[in-house]
């Protein structure tokens, strides 16, 4: 048998695309499956998006694009990314991709160097591909938990002591996925003191929601004195426009953008010119539809937090933001008799045919905070309610107290 690298061994996954073939596997067989497992809109791409996409193609915009992007993208993005944080970003400074997922592995890949010991904060729970590109690209992994009473936040204090003179990148995710909570401006002002004590560390703040903000405000670290300069900002078309097969997302950053360049050069050559084309009309075109889905999202998880919590065993803070909640089922599993939220997810999924993720998904169980599962909200009213129906039945006639 040939062997494959440690590198390759390491690679983990993102377990809403597994527990969504398991959810293909059972509709095949006939089963009746409503599915909260994957973060998608399930809003069709504005009309107006898919006619620039067309005109691209009629246009002969085909090939290749210089590897950072179109002109016209990247000045569209430095405009919105200045305009709806009050900074400055130039188009220089801005590469496109496909999607935003693959500037995760290229700061990664930039800031630290493969079995030196360098290491990278990043949250827990969290996107997976956070850890698992953290793994697989050599460097170590060093979560900080967010809890509950925190609204599904860190402690600052907490941040101070996770770094030391081996920390080389800091993740943070606001809105936050799997969790749905929103980094406060006290606490994003206290993350960027520490961080002026730690000049060694380079920050990926993951702001692909920042769109969706529902209570407060949103808040980036670029906005705090001296944090522009050290901050890869990222953000995408795929939440916000309901583009997430089209793969476009972007990233800025003075320093590093010739790094992610020639990143981008030695992997996907460049992102698809034609969803370039369809994510500029996207960005600077009407913007009716992306309000219309926004104020959705939120009527949404109006109703599914009163819902949940009229479930018994289940309790559900109203998250801040993106399009997740994040359930505490720890009575529900004793309840039913699960030893954790994993058999509790599954046994849901087989038995009352209601597919979430559990909260092993996305990292180690954060110690003391009980069992946790994702749903996500990107369906439809009807979906939340016959979902949650279903759930509390489930639970109803599986109890054993």
């Amino acid at each position: 048998m040939h062997a494959i690298s440690r590198r390759a061994r390491e690679l983990g996954t993102e377990n809403a695309f597994v527990v969504l073939a398991e959810v293909s596997r059972l509709q095949q067989q006939g089963k009746d499956i409503i599915s909260f497992c994957i973060g998608q809109p399930d809003f069709p791409t504005p009309v107006n998006i898919q006619e620039a996409a067309i005109r691209a193609i009629r246009d002969r915009k085909h090939g290749y694009t210089p590897s950072a992007g179109i002109v016209e993208l990247r000045e569209a993005v430095a405009n919105s990314l200045s305009q709806s944080r009050g900074i400055k970003v130039s188009p220089d400074d801005v590469v496109i991709g496909a999607g935003a997922k693959p500037f995760i592995a290229y700061s990664i890949q930039s800031v630290t160097d493969y079995g030196a010991g360098d290491e990278v904060i990043y949250p827990n729970p969290g996107f997976p591909i956070y850890e698992s590109q953290i793994r697989a690209l050599g460097a170590v992994p060093v979560p900080i938990h967010l809890r509950e009473a925190l609204s599904f936040n860190f402690d600052p204090n907490e941040l101070e002591k996770k770094i030391t003179p081996k920390t080389r990148l800091l993740i943070i995710n606001s809105p936050h996925n799997p969790t749905g909570g929103v980094i406060p401006r006290k606490d994003m002002e206290a993350i960027a003191e520490i961080l002026r004590r730690h000049p060694q560390v380079w920050i990926f703040a993951d702001e692909v929601y920042s769109r969706l903000v529902y209570d407060g405000e949103f808040v980036s670290l670029t906005q705090f004195p001296e944090m522009l300069e050290r901050t890869i900002l990222c953000d995408g078309a795929s939440k916000t426009w309901a583009m997430t097969g089209w793969r476009l997302g972007f990233a800025a950053n003075k320093a590093l953008a010739p790094v992610f360049t020639r990143w981008v050069t030695n992997t996907e050559s460049c992102a698809s010119q034609i969803s370039q084309w369809a994510a500029l009309e996207a960005l600077t075109g009407p913007q009716d539809d992306a309000r219309h889905m926004r104020d959705s999202f939120l009527e949404r998880r109006d109703l599914i937090v009163r819902l949940l919590n009229k479930v018994t065993g289940v309790t559900c803070q109203s998250p801040g933001g993106a399009f997740y909640v994040w359930p505490n089922v720890t009575e529900a599993c004793d309840l039913i008799g699960a030893k954790d939220s994993e058999e509790f997810r599954s046994r849901l999924l087989n038995e009352a045919g209601v597919a979430v993720l559990a909260d092993i998904h996305f990292g180690p169980r954060v110690p003391n905070e009980g069992q946790h599962i994702r749903f996500s909200y990107a369906a439809s009213r009807e979906a939340i309610e016959a979902g949650v129906a279903r759930m509390a039945d489930f639970i109803r006639q599986n109890s054993r107290k």
